[in-house]
Parts: structure tokens; C-alpha cells; sequence
């Protein structure tokens, strides 16, 4: 299939089974070739739904596997940065899970090895593809609400299994690598502007922050919000200017947590409602990555864009140090 990226997964995690297998199936221009799981069965129950698919119960297998050209990671954020680098080495084009390092330097690796290896990489942040996301950018930057002076945001959802990876410090687990990097990730695009400074509180539990909130200072507003695997589900994301609001409904898990709805209102008082009722953010992710691969076409997300948000979630951890 010369006009195809042929996909491997590497692990079959729960996000790989239930959003990222699908969407790459779904989407015109890719097709799942290879899954690796060292989980016997788990492999083939994936398999199983996607036609002729390649089974490897060794992830360098998958690597070296020349059907694939392009390898989803899903594996615990410990081993993002090392699997990445092991897969631009390998010759393929690589999307990681978020985050895709632990610190902004990392990134400065994967951007050099992915420039010398001609193997293009990005970090998962399917929001940025969802069009809820363009469409506040576009309202921002045309002036809908005037200056914007503020942003608010929350996310939470309620998990305290020991057993989860995202409680389990060994593999660098936590509220704000789950989650965190989503109010970051979101204020950013849709401003273009970069934290100058931070502060922070962290509620730590068996290693892992289990809670933060976070105020941040941006060169034109600021910013507040706080994240949390110890609360029931919440979030929701408010932009406040000095002439209007804009409030997106369903900010990150679109459909999962409801439908997806921007709410606008101005200096007339009068509450617009848009909706995007038929968008699977993770199927626009991998069509537009199959797009970079193919094309060249430009990708909204590159290494260089995540790296200011590994950035900001540095500064979160260091202002409540």
C-alpha cells in the first residue's frame, strides 16, 4: 500500500485498544500491520478485530519489522523518551502517548535524532486536531471577546487504584503528566503565548501528585486551574476577555465526557452555542500525522510545540518545590 502508513502498536493499552486501534483503522490512509504485546493473548485479542495483522511478543521485533512504518507508543510515560529513540533509530515514524518525556530537554533529543534520522515524531495531544480547539483559537485572535484576560480550567477524574500505572511513581505517573498537560496544552495553541512565570500546589500521595493547582502568568493574561485523580470527573475550560467569554464544554475527552459545545457570549448578553457533533478527535490526529508522512504536510503539534509544554509542566513541578 504505497499511499498507506502501515502502523505497529506497540502495547496493547487500554487508550491503543479503545480510542487509537480504532481511529488508525478508521482513517483513509492507515492501516494497523503489527501489534506487540509481551502480555500473552492480549496481542492476538486486538488483532483479532483488524483483519491480517503481524503479532511480535517483543517490542524490538515490531521495530524490526520492515511491514511498519510508523509505531504508535502507548507503553507508561517511563519508557516514552527510550522507545521513541529506539523507533526513529529503527527507521520509523513514531507517535508517543503524551507525555512524551519528563523533562523539556529530553525533547531537545528527540527533536535531533528526529531530524537526523528523517523519520518524522509527535506527541499525541489529539486536542489539537479536534476543530473545537481551531475555532477558539480563531475567536481569540479575531477579537470575539476582546483582550483576553483570563483563563480558567479544571480536570479531574477519580482513581486511586494502586495497581493503575497513573498511581505508580516507579513509572512516573501522576495528575499532571496524565492531565495536567491539557489545560497547558490547549491555553497555549489557542494563544500562541508562552508562561513567564508560575506558581503551584501539589497534593502528593504514595509518590505521585495526586492533585495540583497552578497559577501562571502569560506575557497578556493570566491563568488558573487545577487537575486531580482524587475528584469525580470534571472539566471544562473558560477563556474571559474583556468583552466577551468563551467557555469549551467537553475540553479533552470529546464525546467521552459529552458533546462537544463551545458556548460564546459578548457584550450583547446573548449565549451562542456551536457544536461539532461529528468529530473523533483521535481518527483527525492520525489522518493528519498520515498526512505529514505521505505529504509533508504540516502538523499542528510538532516536537517543537511540545517541548514548551513540557516546559510549563517543568514550571508547575519547580513552583511548588
Amino acid at each position: 500500500m504505497p499511499n498507506h502508513v502501515r502502523w505497529g502498536i506497540l502495547s496493547a493499552a487500554k487508550i491503543a485498544r479503545e480510542w487509537v486501534a480504532p481511529a488508525i483503522h478508521k482513517s483513509e490512509r492507515g492501516v494497523i500491520a503489527a501489534i506487540a504485546s509481551k502480555t500473552p493473548g492480549k496481542a492476538e485479542a486486538l488483532a483479532a478485530r483488524y483483519g491480517q495483522v503481524t503479532l511480535h511478543h517483543d517490542y524490538d521485533a515490531l521495530l524490526a519489522d520492515p511491514g511498519v512504518d510508523a509505531v504508535y507508543i502507548p507503553l507508561p510515560n517511563s519508557g516514552h523518551v527510550e522507545w521513541t529513540e529506539k523507533a526513529l533509530r529503527a527507521g520509523k515514524h513514531v507517535l508517543c502517548e503524551k507525555p512524551i518525556a519528563l523533562k523539556a530537554d529530553e525533547i531537545d533529543r528527540l527533536i535531533a535524532l528526529r531530524d537526523a534520522s528523517g523519520r518524522f515524531a509527535a506527541e499525541a495531544f489529539m486536542v489539537t486536531h479536534h476543530p473545537q480547539w481551531h475555532r477558539v483559537r480563531a475567536l481569540i485572535a479575531g477579537g470575539a471577546i476582546g483582550r483576553l484576560r483570563h483563563v480558567q480550567g479544571g480536570f479531574t477524574f477519580y482513581n486511586n487504584d494502586p495497581a493503575n500505572i497513573r498511581n505508580d511513581a516507579s513509572l512516573d505517573g501522576g495528575a499532571l503528566r496524565d492531565i495536567g498537560v491539557y489545560p497547558s496544552v490547549t491555553t497555549r495553541f489557542v494563544t500562541g503565548q508562552e508562561p513567564v512565570a508560575i506558581r503551584s500546589q501539589i497534593d502528593w500521595d504514595r509518590g505521585i501528585d495526586s492533585t495540583a493547582r497552578v497559577w501562571a502568568e502569560f506575557p497578556d493574561f493570566t491563568m488558573d486551574f487545577y487537575v486531580s485523580m482524587r475528584m469525580h470527573g470534571y472539566q471544562q475550560m473558560h477563556f474571559h476577555g474583556e468583552t466577551g467569554w468563551i467557555k469549551v464544554m467537553t475540553p479533552f475527552n470529546a464525546k467521552l465526557y459529552g458533546d462537544d459545545v463551545i458556548e460564546i457570549r459578548d457584550t450583547s448578553g446573548v449565549v451562542r452555542t456551536e457544536r461539532f457533533p461529528l468529530v473523533d478527535q483521535y481518527t483527525v490526529q492520525i489522518d493528519a500525522f498520515n498526512a505529514t508522512v505521505l505529504d509533508g504536510a504540516p502538523f499542528v503539534c510538532p516536537l517543537e510545540f511540545s517541548r514548551g509544554n513540557q516546559r510549563m509542566i517543568d514550571m508547575i513541578y519547580a513552583g511548588a518545590a
